[in-house]
This record gives structure tokens, sequence and C-alpha cells, in this order.
């Protein structure tokens, strides 16, 4: 099951994997022209289904990680993208089978499509989050307890770090954060290589394909002048949280990481009320008039209230009218080990887990 991603496929992927990133991952424009540049060129990228690798094949699980406000300021490439790939190539003596996202989210949703025209591999329809989180151990593979080294990180100029063994997936991000930080709060990633054992039986499967289907909608409401973000949450068995305006935005990079809190007064049927969503790349939990709303695992999606687009935390202005939706998160995240990882306590928030979901989560239908 290896097909094209066809050109036209690359602007709905944007939009869905913009959505997807829940305010993180980085904004997919940049990659987006960077991979449209590859197709005008005659190139093209494979999407390879998870199941059909073979048990002992290698995958490289690849990313750009740090500040999303410095992925604005400097652009990934081909070159760039595949450089910690190489390097692993390298330490490993063994080539890749296939190349996959460590996030469907943002930018990083492009950067195994940047790696595969660089390298002529295909791409795994899979990630490791089904979203975007910002640190190492709030994978799929960190809540399995899979091996986290080694792990190679590159920047734009000619540093290139290799991490051959950590004590803990807590150690790794601590390690590699420093790293990034010297870097410019920017780097190219290559993380632990996986199976295709380990990808069929650890990984979230059919996300890119999920993400193509989430943007495809978007784009379909625009055109036929429906809601987009009423198309959001059809799509993706989403909820409306509130609507608003941004009163205030405070925001700050630091340690790798844009931190900050966006407050928002009520418009229409939530005139009157307040909303306040904090972040850490990601939205990670939300009060309205105080009470904590909803909180990560779940999909905390800030939309432009018209145009449907996903507004990433870096983007985050005065004035803007603004739609709060959640969308349900994988099933691993929800489980009591998955919450240790990548519930709200694990961002720092003496709070529990608060969902606007009931039952199964949902999917987003193509």
């Amino acid at each position: 099951m290896q097909r094209k991603i066809d050109r036209e496929e690359l602007e709905p992927l944007a939009t869905g994997a913009w959505i997807l990133g829940t305010g993180g991952g980085g904004s997919p424009y940049s990659s987006y022209l960077g991979i449209r540049k590859v197709y005008d060129e005659g190139g093209h990228v494979d999407l390879i289904d998870p199941q059909d690798l073979a048990d002992d094949d290698l995958v490289a699980v690849v990313s750009t990680m740090g500040a999303p406000l410095v992925f604005q300021e400097r652009m990934t490439d081909p070159d760039l993208a595949v450089k910690p790939v190489r390097m692993m190539e390298d330490y490993l003596g063994r080539k890749f089978r296939a190349v996959m996202a460590i996030e469907v989210g943002g930018s990083n949703a492009f950067q195994p499509l940047l790696v595969a025209a660089a390298s002529g591999l295909p791409v795994v329809d899979a990630d490791a989050m089904g979203r975007a989180f910002p640190e190492a151990q709030m994978t799929s593979f960190a809540i399995a307890d899979l091996a986290m080294f080694p792990h190679a990180l590159a920047d734009v100029r000619d540093n290139e770090v290799m991490v051959a063994r950590s004590a803990t997936w807590n150690w790794m991000e601590r390690i590699r954060r420093k790293v990034c930080m010297e870097f410019g709060s920017v780097s190219a990633t290559c993380q632990a290589p996986r199976t295709g054992a380990e990808i069929k039986n650890h990984s979230i499967h059919h996300t890119t394909s999920r993400a193509i289907a989430l943007g495809r909608e978007v784009r379909r409401a625009r055109a036929a002048h429906e809601d987009p973000v009423a198309a959001t949450i059809q799509a993706a068995d989403g909820q409306m949280l509130f609507r608003g305006k941004i009163t205030d935005v405070q925001r700050r990079t630091t340690e790798g990481f844009l931190r900050g809190t966006a407050h928002l007064a009520g418009l229409d049927g939530d005139a009157g009320a307040t909303f306040e969503v904090a972040f850490q790349n990601e939205y990670t939990v939300g009060w309205r008039d105080g009470a904590v709303a909803v909180t990560t695992p779940d999909l905390i999606c800030l939309l432009d209230s018209v145009s449907g687009e996903a507004i990433g935390t870096e983007s985050l202005r005065y004035g803007q009218r603004i739609s709060i939706v959640a969308l349900p998160s994988p099933d691993i995240h929800r489980t009591p080990k998955g919450l240790t990882h990548v519930g709200p306590r694990a961002f720092g928030y003496d709070v529990d887990y608060v969902s606007v979901f009931k039952g199964s989560r949902g999917e987003i239908r193509a």
C-alpha cells in the first residue's frame, strides 16, 4: 500500500496539520513551500502504510524541535532535514527503509516529506503523537517504554550532535533541549530509530492521511462559503468551547520553548464570559470564567473564526476573533500511564485531566 502523495494534497495537509498542531509544531507554511518546490521541479514523495513495513525494517523518526517563534526565522529545507538522518545511518552502519514524523502537528508533518525528497525514502503514514507535543517523553514510544537513544541533532551551520545514551526519556529531553538552545532554539533531529514491528505496535497510524482529510474538508467548506470551524468540528468529532476575541497575550521564549497565556473576551453566545488558555509551544489548559474547562491531552485548537485556519501560539495577536475547539486525543494518551506523560501535571499544572468528551475518541472522516 505505497502510493504517491499528490501535489493537490499538500495544501490540505498543511491546513489539517496546523489544526492538529494545537498551536505548536511550527507553522507549516515554509515547509509546505519547500516540498511544493520539489513537486514543481518534477519530484514527488511516496506514502506507505505502516502495516506494510517488515518487522525488521528500520524507520527514521524525524522532527524540527525548538521554539515555534524561531521556526518563522529559520526555515527548514530538505538538505537540513536529512542531515541528522545521514548522521544516524553513519552511526548505526545501516540504511533506513522509510521515514516518519514524530508528530503530525504543524511543520513537523512536512519534515519526513522533506527528508523523503532528499533521500528517496517513502514516508510512513503514522506518527508518535497524533497531534503535537513539545517534549521527547510525550510520545507513544515513551509511553510504551521503548528505547530513547541514540538521538541525532543538526543545525543550519555545521554543528552535529549525537546523544549516544541517556538514563531516561526525561534525561534525553533535558540533554537535547540544551543542545537545541545552543543551536539557537531550533534543530533538525533524527530520534531513536524504530523497527517496523515497533511502528506497527506502538505508533499512531494513518495520521498523515487524517490530516489531509481534515484539511480537505476545511478547504471544501471555505470554497462553498460554509463555516470552516463547523467543518472541523464535524470532520474530527470535535466540540466548540468558546467564541471570542483576544484581549491580552503574554508570551516568552525560554529554555527552547514558547510559553505564555492568552486571554479572550466572549462574543456572540459567549458574550460576558472570559476564557484563558495557557501554552508551552502547544495549548495545554483552558479556563472558562476561572474554572478549568479543558486540558491536555484533548487537542485544544484556536481557529480563526472566519477562515477556520489554525492560529499558532507564536501568531496570537490582540483583537483576533477566535473559535476555541476541542478535538479528542488518541486513546493511548487517556490511559493512566499516558496521562503521566501528557496530562496537565506533566506540564506543571496541579489539576486533574478534564475532558469535554465522553466515551470513545472520534476519527476524522475522509
